[in-house]
């Protein structure tokens, strides 16, 4: 192992992340620090309508003070299935739950200080089925052609990684 762990101390912990320092031997034997965000897996979920669009949903993200336009996604909750997290994530920012999930790969969020993998799913077949859930009331939710995807990414429209790697990976492999 390229880096040998010799101590952890936890310096924050909240709802949602917990913050390490940790200090490592590295392969030559120089020592270093890392800081360490850990955090639930994730799904991320690229949902097709009856019409073949992709449904999007646009909501303000506080930590880079704007609104972005992305693919459902949310956390897995500690003993959950990922496929019930996306039956559940998808009811509470779209109104949908699918019929069809097909797995179609994975991805690490920020593997340089975080432990967060984030599931990638395919939707289809969806049905109206609200769930409510307390921080979803503001989400919008936007329908586009696959086809105009690639010019959303490119002009920057959409672009957090998780949209990105899905969105890009559908087009690219087009499972299912």
């Amino acid at each position: 192992m390229p880096e040998k762990l010799i101590s952890s101390k936890e310096l924050f912990k909240g709802r949602a992340v917990r913050l390490s320092r940790v200090k490592v031997r590295k392969s030559s034997g120089v020592m270093a620090e890392r800081e360490i965000v850990d955090h639930n897996d994730c799904v991320a979920i690229i949902p097709f309508d009856q019409d073949n669009n992709v449904i999007l949903v646009k909501q303000f993200r506080t930590p880079i003070g704007k609104e972005l336009l992305e693919i459902p996604a949310g956390s897995i909750e500690s003993g959950e299935d990922p496929e019930d997290c996306v039956r559940r994530e998808l009811q509470e920012e779209t109104g949908y739950l699918p019929e069809i999930i097909i797995p179609i790969g994975g991805i690490y969020a920020a593997p340089g200080y975080c432990t967060e993998f984030l599931h990638l799913y395919l939707a289809r077949n969806l049905k109206e089925s609200r769930l409510i859930a307390e921080d979803t009331d503001e989400i919008e939710i936007v329908r586009v052609p696959l086809a105009e995807i690639p010019g959303l990414i490119k002009t920057g429209q959409i672009c957090d990684g998780k949209s990105v790697s899905g969105l890009l990976r559908v087009i690219t492999e087009q499972p299912g």
